[in-house]
């Protein structure tokens, strides 16, 4: 056998093969919501395991809240399947007195959302963070931590970064809450969001995330790399997102290049 099939070869235990498998039915709605599994005798038929190896790849799918059962009934696909987030709900400043964007929207869709400030610091920014901070402005940053959460499950862990120039002296600093949230202190302060550029890649979640996100395991989690600009296409906020990547995913919107119907430039 060559040596790339060789290395092609599935190594993981067969009940975490056999979990990310059923995984993927309930993830891609094979398996609908409230719909039972496949009965254990059908499972080991399919997938020629053990009735042990069966009620272990169950009990990781019961660990990520992917379905629910007891000893001598059906095993359940729960109501919560892997949620969709668009991530342009959240970027534009709140209207003045109203709270961040992402509290509204979890309320919209009859969740209550709360946002837990974990830090606010002075620090060194990591390497990749400073690569997108304008020159000379790559020492030293502020950071605000925090866990924002749905009906009290966490959702997302969310690190920001703030040149120290433009953070100093404002309530960037502080350790409390932005009422309407920090894009629309930015706009406040004279530093209105003009251009997001997001980067998302598949991150095995860090001791820091797994703990925060409170995860069954170590599936990769989603890592958005988020770059906020101003007038002038200064970058004036770096954030680092991570969510499960087994219960939520993300939903970008492009407009067409070109002119719309009407012979106008189509907005994006």
């Amino acid at each position: 056998m060559p040596k790339a099939a060789e290395d092609a070869f599935d190594r993981r235990p067969l009940h975490q093969r056999i979990a990310a498998d059923l995984r993927d039915e309930i993830m891609s709605g094979d398996l609908v919501p409230g719909a039972d599994l496949p009965s254990t005798q059908r499972l080991k038929e399919r997938f020629d395991a053990s009735n042990a190896t069966i009620q272990k790849a169950l009990q990781v799918l019961k660990d990520e809240r992917l379905v629910i059962g007891r000893a001598g009934a059906a095993v359940t696909v729960r109501e919560h399947r892997q949620e969709t987030v668009r991530p342009a709900d959240f970027g534009r400043p709140a209207e003045p007195g109203m709270p961040y964007r992402w509290l509204t929207e979890a309320a919209r869709h009859g969740k209550h959302g709360s946002i837990r400030l974990l830090d606010v610091a002075e620090v060194r920014p990591p390497g990749d963070v400073a690569a997108c901070l304008a020159p000379g402005e790559t020492e030293v940053a502020v950071i605000r931590r925090q866990l924002l959460a749905h009906d009290g499950h966490p959702v997302e862990l969310v690190t920001s970064y703030y040149p120290i120039e433009l953070a100093q002296g404002t309530a960037l600093a502080e350790a409390r809450r932005i009422r309407g949230g920090t894009p629309a202190l930015l706009a406040d302060l004279g530093h209105p969001p003009r251009r997001t550029v997001d980067r998302v890649s598949a991150r095995i979640p860090t001791q820091e995330q797994y703990e925060a996100l409170q995860l069954p395991s170590d599936l990769p989690i989603l890592r958005t790399l988020r770059v906020v600009y101003t007038d002038g296409d200064r970058p004036i906020e770096v954030t680092v997102m991570a969510k499960a990547g087994h219960l939520y995913e993300l939903q970008y919107e492009f407009a067409e290049e070109g002119p719309g119907p009407s012979g106008e430039p189509r907005g994006t």
